[in-house]
């Protein structure tokens, strides 16, 4: 009597082991591909054309986009011939799906992608051209303190 062979009785663990080790490899990485959260914050100033640092890295001249990690307090440095140059702070608030918990799901269990786009307004004021006299008062007024404390 001829035996045969029964396919199934020929996998060995190993195999088993591969196939269940490549469908779960398979869902981990269907998993890390779906949810993405992008975070962009515009920044405008009045007038346009400014040089706009962010966190003391220069982001190109304003109207500009950029994108960012965090949510929090932003350094803003924005600069213009013929302007003031403009040193302030910037609080982004975080959404409340961005909340410590809620934040795993929308980043990596949800399926579909966020934008978060933020956009924020500046106004330079006119650079004011000191007068040439007053000028000359404040520096020497300076050069008497200065002789006064070297003594």
């Amino acid at each position: 009597m001829m035996q045969t062979k029964n396919p199934s009785r020929n996998r060995t663990p190993l195999s088993s082991f591969a196939i269940r080790a490549a469908i779960l490899g398979c869902g981990f990485a269907a998993m890390l591909n779906s949810g993405c959260v992008r975070r962009t914050l515009t920044i405008n100033t009045e007038p346009q054309g400014a040089l706009v640092w962010l966190n003391d890295e220069e982001v190109g001249r304003s109207p500009v986009s950029t994108d960012f990690v965090w949510y929090g307090d932003y350094d803003v440095v924005a600069r213009l011939d013929g302007y003031e140059t403009l040193k302030t702070h910037h609080f982004i608030k975080s959404p409340w799906y961005q909340k410590p918990g809620i934040d795993f799901f929308s980043e990596i269990l949800y399926p579909g992608k966020i934008h978060d786009q933020r956009s924020v307004d500046f106004a330079l004021e006119p650079a004011v051209t000191p007068d040439r006299s007053e000028l000359l008062e404040r520096a020497s007024e300076f050069r008497e303190r200065s002789l006064f404390d070297e003594q």
